[in-house]
């Protein structure tokens, strides 16, 4: 997944030095030839759970660029490295800033450099530092207003390449095909996370769990109206807000893939607020992301059949719970934070009577 004219592929942060930096900058545009990187500081941020990120902070000679720049590595937790080689969330992030970012419209950060060793956790991608826009935080929540720029975003994900034929021809973005190996590792994870998390879990998740199993067939089979990109984990700890020139930038891409647009809005809305919060906006808000669609051009395409592809992907969270938690590396923020994905997930699926829909 290179070129020839691009820097080599740096994937352990503790080899990062300035004359790669240099390089990779002059390559994505940043800084021209004239100007050499001399030194950096650097720092982790964020607690990613398949990612180490890293800040740099630039010292220059000759000219003048980015202050302050990001790269993302592989995870040093090895059993979340495996899982994002298993997943193929590493090279599903890069194949999104090389083959689609640029053809959507959703605010991410700029990319100087996305490579990868194939089928291994060597990776790197450098980009933009969005500094001082901050991360959402998963466990507080967020406002409607905030809700409502991210209701914006999603639309601007899937409505230019909304319906578009040419996109499964992207392997790695049409993943259906895996889809059936997850289904089948259902109950056994959901055996064990239920064993890791009884104490915490809500009497609505227990009650939601089992009931998803027993339909997890008939959800399987469902034909989405559309096909479109999707974030696929489009929740609070992947955005930030607050940057000067734009409201929210939206990150980590590594689970991105083709789906139902209404699934990323319900997976949103599932777990960035207390039930009672969602139940009063989220009529509007997702007349807003279907209003959003029509702008882009999106036809035959009813509010009704919007409203009810969002019914269908209420329990989204609660499955993202159940296969995350067990898959990475445990920390006491992430654990907190599955809970509250899970059990706000499944007060939705029973607001929205979901098995009602299913018919089961």
């Amino acid at each position: 997944m290179t070129t020839m004219d691009e820097p080599e592929l740096v994937g352990d942060p503790d080899l990062v030095t300035p004359e790669w930096l240099t390089r990779v900058l002059r390559h994505g545009g940043a800084i021209d030839d004239r100007t050499t990187i001399t030194g950096f500081d650097s720092s982790y941020i964020g607690t990613g759970q398949v990612g180490a990120n890293v800040r740099y902070q630039l010292r220059y000679d000759g000219g003048d660029g980015p202050a302050t720049i990001v790269g993302k590595f592989a995870s040093r937790d090895p059993q979340s490295a495996a899982t994002g080689i298993q997943t193929g969330t590493y090279e599903t992030e890069v194949a999104f800033y090389r083959t689609l970012a640029h053809t959507v419209e959703i605010s991410r950060p700029h990319c100087y450099l996305a490579a990868l060793e194939h089928g291994t956790a060597n990776v790197v991608i450098v980009m933009e530092d969005v500094a001082p826009a901050e991360q959402g935080d998963q466990i507080r929540g967020c406002s409607v207003d905030d809700a409502t720029i991210a209701i914006d975003e999603a639309a601007k994900l899937h409505g230019p390449r909304w319906g578009d034929p040419t996109l499964k021809e992207l392997a790695w973005l049409d993943r259906s095909a895996t889809s059936g190996g997850l289904v089948g590792m259902l109950q056994f994870v959901w055996d064990g996370f239920v064993e890791r998390y009884r104490a915490t879990l809500s009497d609505a998740s227990l009650e939601v769990g089992p009931r998803v199993i027993a339909s997890v067939e008939k959800m399987a089979a469902y034909q989405p109206v559309a096909l479109t990109p999707i974030h696929y984990d489009y929740r609070l700890d992947n955005m930030l807000f607050g940057h000067p020139d734009r409201p929210l930038v939206v990150v980590d891409w590594q689970t991105v893939q083709l789906g139902m647009g209404p699934s990323d809005v319900a997976y949103f809305l599932g777990n960035a607020f207390e039930p009672e919060v969602r139940r009063g906006c989220e009529e509007q808000l997702v007349q807003r992301y279907h209003d959003a669609l029509l702008a882009y051009g999106v036809t035959g395409y009813s509010q009704e059949q919007c409203w009810e592809e969002y019914r269908r992907s209420s329990c989204a969270s609660l499955l993202m719970a159940v296969f995350a938690s067990m898959m990475v590396g445990r920390t006491d923020r992430g654990d907190a934070m599955f809970m509250a994905m899970a059990n706000r997930s499944a007060q939705m699926a029973i607001d929205l009577e979901l098995f009602s829909l299913l018919g089961s």
